[in-house]
């Protein structure tokens, strides 16, 4: 047996351990990574179940539980608009209810988005779970997180210049200014870790 003296500064006993054993005492994390239909977001998941892969999987040899990765997926709020065909300028707000093709796009286009995000996630033996949220992205992301009291958020990112984040605004930027966990943003060079 050694005895060693951790970061903390106390003495503290251990045992010559193999690295199974170091992987098997990791505390298992619960993730969120927010998944849009950009490849950039993509390239988070990827990173995210490449990288972190050792504290959200299970492992069934050791029969240890694995952490939890959350899919996150945010519907803007539809909002139809009215515009007088007269002299005046502004719009009349009519209804925020969502026209019946329009939602069943868009039910379509997110069962293919978890379909495609669930399939990597499932090649490296990853408990998922899916979330489908409405509102304003930025928002409703920093909401979940706070409910679900995740460890990690990963984000990706667009790639956007100064000038442009500045106008357009930025989920990544708003999420690691008002997110309540430690936030990882992913950038398009570096999702692939091939």
């Amino acid at each position: 047996m050694e005895t060693y003296v951790d970061a903390i500064g106390e003495d503290t006993a251990a045992t010559t351990t193999t690295e199974t054993d170091t992987n098997k005492n990791k505390k298992k994390l619960k993730v969120m990574v927010a998944i849009d239909e950009s490849k950039n977001s993509f390239d988070a998941l990827e990173w995210a179940v490449d990288h972190l892969r050792v504290v959200i999987s299970a492992e069934p040899e050791t029969g240890q539980e694995g952490g939890l990765l959350t899919l996150v997926h945010v519907h803007p709020t539809y909002l139809q608009y009215i515009y007088p065909s007269g002299g005046t300028a502004s719009a009349v707000y009519a209804t925020d209810s969502v026209p019946e093709p329009m939602r069943k796009a868009r039910e379509e286009s997110t069962t293919n988005l978890f379909t495609r995000a669930l399939e990597i996630c499932r090649g490296k033996m990853v408990k998922t779970e899916t979330m489908i949220l409405e509102g304003d992205p930025k928002e409703m992301i920093c909401q979940a997180v706070e409910q679900t009291h995740v460890d990690l958020l990963v984000v990706g990112s667009r790639g956007l210049g100064m000038i442009k984040r500045a106008f357009l605004g930025s989920v990544s930027d708003y999420c690691a200014q008002h997110a309540k966990c430690p936030i990882l943003i992913v950038r398009p060079s570096l999702g692939k870790s091939k």
